[in-house]
């Protein structure tokens, strides 16, 4: 299944937001191929967006419709959390919103899910029917109301497809959700048996693997079923609590460090380290750039740009298994005045964790095959929706880049 994904500051979404690459912009952001022949894919319909950034960067978004009559819901694609959830019977969600609430009552196929359902991981007390709440990183950033069942509408190329999923029905939305981040819902993609992977893969619809894809433009694309192909360079993930990597080295153009643990998360738009890591690739980014730095952007290492070419050293990774995972695109470009660019590397420091953003894998298709574990990840043309999908060369970061190409609730 394929569903196709719309960055927030592609051109179908860019006229709700502030006009982007300004000091004031970024300081509000900082405070396949098939598997087999005959594989069925889901798209997803296009979508925009109506809410404002004031959190740390911006999200990738799926239109999805659910229930009878179906009603559309432009969600945001989190493989950090589990749950699928969106607005509903609302008693605290985003305000002025343009799409769509769902409600139980107002589904003709809709039913509320029992506590003893095995995906009811709450305790429910007298309640007959299962609550749920989930807390994100966010601070205060939270959603809780009941759980339900709904058909969820897949397209494959020559057929619709109804599946019945599990989902939040979210009455109470606190802190990000209510004013900056997926205010329409979030789209769970991690491991736990309540996720919308998960259940496709137990109905027998795909096999328990999906991939996305995160073009240089800020489209992208998202396949459940898709395995990857034989060869995309791998590497082992811990699903504890989720996709937990291991990055055996880093190297910052000439520089190099140690190893690292990592959560590949698509709901992080800036890549987030923690120490020493975090000072390894700025010290180091620092060290071999030549361009005065520019103290005004809330990112540690931005410069002013001396020419039309800097000089940006070459970023990848090595994964557990001796793997490349190559950092296509890892600064953003900021017009801060007339006539005056800075580039800044998007990294973000973090307390306790490590966390692998969008920003890291814009320009490649991350396949995450749950049923072996393994990470996939291929140069990809995220444009391209079918088994065509044509490998592109990694673009010299200080090229063409315009600006950042991700966003994160801190879910």
């Amino acid at each position: 299944y394929e569903l196709a994904v719309h960055h927030r500051f592609s051109p179908k979404v860019r006229k709700w937001w502030p006009r982007p690459d300004t000091p004031e912009y970024y300081a509000a952001l900082v405070n396949h191929d098939r598997a087999k022949r005959g594989e069925r894919r889901l798209t997803f319909s296009d979508g925009n967006l109506t809410f404002r950034i004031n959190k740390l960067g911006f999200l990738h978004y799926a239109e999805v419709s659910l229930g009878t009559p179906a009603t559309s819901f432009l969600v945001a694609l989190d493989t950090g959390s589990d749950l699928f959830w969106v607005p509903c019977d609302c008693k605290s969600c985003a305000s002025n919103l343009e799409f769509g609430i769902y409600s139980p009552s107002a589904s003709l196929t809709s039913k509320k899910v029992l506590c003893n359902n095995s995906l009811c991981q709450a305790t429910c007390s007298e309640a007959e029917f299962c609550p749920y709440k989930v807390a994100y990183i966010s601070s205060e950033t939270s959603s809780s109301g009941v759980l339900v069942e709904d058909i969820l509408y897949l397209t494959t190329e020559d057929e619709a497809v109804e599946a019945r999923v599990t989902f939040g029905c979210g009455e109470i939305q606190t802190g990000s959700f209510l004013d900056s981040a997926a205010p329409n819902g979030l789209f769970g993609l991690g491991m736990e048996k309540v996720s919308v992977p998960s259940i496709l893969a137990s109905l027998g619809l795909v096999s328990d693997s999906f991939s996305m894809c995160f073009g240089l433009d800020g489209l992208g694309r998202i396949s459940f079923g898709d395995k990857g192909t034989s060869d995309q360079d791998e590497t082992p993930f811990s699903p504890s609590p989720t996709y937990i990597v291991s990055v055996t080295g880093m190297q910052v153009g000439s520089s190099y460090t140690e190893d690292f643990n990592a959560l590949i998360d698509s709901g992080t738009s800036f890549t987030t380290l923690s120490d020493p890591a975090y000072t390894h690739i700025t010290q180091s980014f620092d060290a071999q750039v030549r361009d005065k730095r520019d103290p005004q952007i809330p990112f540690e290492c931005c410069y002013l740009i001396s020419s039309n070419q800097p000089e940006i050293p070459v970023i990848h990774l090595t994964m557990k298994g001796g793997s490349q995972f190559p950092i296509i695109n890892p600064i953003i470009f900021i017009s801060v005045k007339q006539g005056e660019v800075i580039y800044c590397l998007a990294v973000v420091k973090g307390g306790n964790w490590n966390i692998i953003g969008q920003n890291f894998m814009t320009g490649l298709r991350v396949v995450f095959d749950r049923e072996k574990l393994i990470l996939g990840w291929k140069n990809a043309n995220c444009e391209i929706a079918d088994s065509s999908l044509f490998p592109v060369n990694p673009r010299n970061p200080g090229g063409s880049s315009t600006g950042p190409n991700s966003y994160n609730p801190e879910a």
